[in-house]
């Protein structure tokens, strides 16, 4: 292996370790946006169809899941979630899946969250759970798929039209970055920082985020707007500019 190939490799190696720890920082905040979508709509839900007797052991069985995932007894609350799932009534089978795919992922069978999640987008009539499921799918596959693995779930969520594109730019733009796309990633990052909508808290990412990417100069620095001469100045104040000095 020749020296050019060597070094390639490790210059590969280390983009990808300050990727995974810059993902690491920031990668809670991401994902306690999803998660308290996840606890919003479980909320409502459960609340909603509570009320409804035919839905009252559905709501137990959720429940009683959450507890017995909470205890640390995941296998038997991945079987009552299955069970929920199969069976239950009103919105519960849908809280169940999401649940089991996120119970998944913290065992860490990534591929097998993934694909329950890549399950509910492709059977959900509603649009919001769906992105929702995509945006999940996405989140994991961040740090262990490639970047087609994630265009392919949220590139359509990415675009200035959807309401999910400020969260779906920030994970298009990690993937960039991780497979090197340096002028790509700048791209998505500055589009949602630029976003009238994006809240402060997705603003300071992106902003670390670039200046994490000028530090490592992968991007060039913006080049200062060029000074309007003194003649320019001069005409747009509707002045005659100066005349030189006599010699």
């Amino acid at each position: 292996m020749s020296n050019e190939n060597i070094f390639r490799e490790i210059d590969e190696e280390l983009r990808t370790d300050r990727m995974r720890a810059l993902w690491r920082r920031f990668a809670p905040f991401v994902i306690g946006g999803a998660v308290a979508i996840v606890a919003l709509v479980a909320i409502n839900e459960g609340w909603s169809w509570y009320t409804n007797s035919q839905s009252a052991a559905a709501s137990e069985e959720l429940y009683a899941a959450y507890d017995a995932a909470e205890a640390g007894n995941l296998d038997a609350a991945i079987s009552q979630l299955d069970a929920l799932a199969a069976d239950g009534s009103g919105g519960y089978p849908v809280l169940a899946a999401f649940r089991k795919a996120a119970l998944l992922a913290e065992q860490g069978d990534t591929a097998g969250a993934v694909a329950a999640y890549d399950s509910l987008a492709n059977t959900q009539s509603n649009p919001r759970l769906r992105e929702l499921a995509l945006l999940l799918a996405a989140n994991l596959l961040v740090d262990t798929g490639s970047l087609a693995d994630v265009e392919a779930r949220i590139g359509t969520l990415a675009t200035e039209d959807s309401q999910m594109r400020r969260v779906a730019g920030e994970l298009l733009g990690l993937a960039q970055y991780k497979a090197g796309q340096f002028a790509a990633a700048e791209e998505s990052f500055e589009a949602v920082l630029n976003d009238p909508l994006a809240q402060a808290g997705i603003r300071n990412r992106m902003a670390y985020y670039l200046a994490q990417m000028l530090s490592e100069g992968v991007v060039a620095e913006p080049a200062p707007e060029p000074a309007a001469d003194n003649a320019d100045d001069a005409a747009l104040d509707g002045e005659p500019a100066a005349e030189p000095a006599a010699e």
